[in-house]
């Protein structure tokens, strides 16, 4: 988990220096490759998926909300900075289009003084030991035996549930309706204005 945020965080500062970059190389193609690999980033799920583990039970869904009402301060954030009497004039745009490099560049140092996923130490790499220090260094010292408990049976559990590919996923008749009304809502969240309000 932490170093694909880490990847992610250097294909954004890559994604804000090429649009940072355009006006000087005199090319609009960059602005659109720039924002092309900030499309692809994965930094939604990944924010989601890493802090949503590294939370204690008591706090998990206060700490995934993080996620969106960080997600709605940046956007205003940005509105507020576009203002021409801010970075939205003629000289300063280009470093409006590199701000989006500046939070992947705090994240990019802070990071790795975070500890590793428990969860994904414990299931997927199979350390004990690292995920006991994991969970020390996360939660503190206390008693924590019921969210190691829960973490023990999604182990369990996982043992014996089949991992699908994504061709797989999309052949399986049992999944065929969620995965069209996810594609739909993803889709139309893109074309339902959002962004211009």
């Amino acid at each position: 988990r932490k170093k694909c945020l880490l990847c992610n965080n250097l294909l954004m500062i890559v994604a804000a220096s090429v649009m940072g970059c355009s006006k000087i190389a005199r090319s609009f193609e960059m602005i659109l490759i720039g924002r092309f690999m900030c499309g692809v980033s994965l930094c939604i799920p990944l924010h989601h998926q890493y802090v949503g583990e590294i939370s204690p039970r008591k706090i998990r869904g206060f700490a995934n909300a993080t996620s969106s009402c960080f997600w709605s301060l940046g956007k205003a954030i940005g509105q507020i900075s576009g203002q021409r009497e801010l970075l939205g004039s003629q000289s300063l745009w280009p470093m409006l289009m590199a701000s989006c490099g500046l939070p992947a560049l705090v994240q990019l140092v802070a990071l790795p003084f975070f500890p590793e996923s428990p969860p994904y130490l414990l299931m997927h790499k199979g350390d004990q030991e690292g995920f006991k220090k994991a969970i020390r260094r996360l939660w503190g010292e206390g008693h924590h035996q019921a969210e190691i408990d829960d973490i023990m049976k999604e182990k369990a559990t996982m043992k014996n549930i089949k991992t699908l590919s994504v061709l797989q996923l999309m052949r399986e008749p049992a999944f065929r309706w969620q995965l069209c009304m996810v594609s739909i809502l993803t889709a139309t969240v893109q074309l339902c204005g959002i962004n211009a309000v």
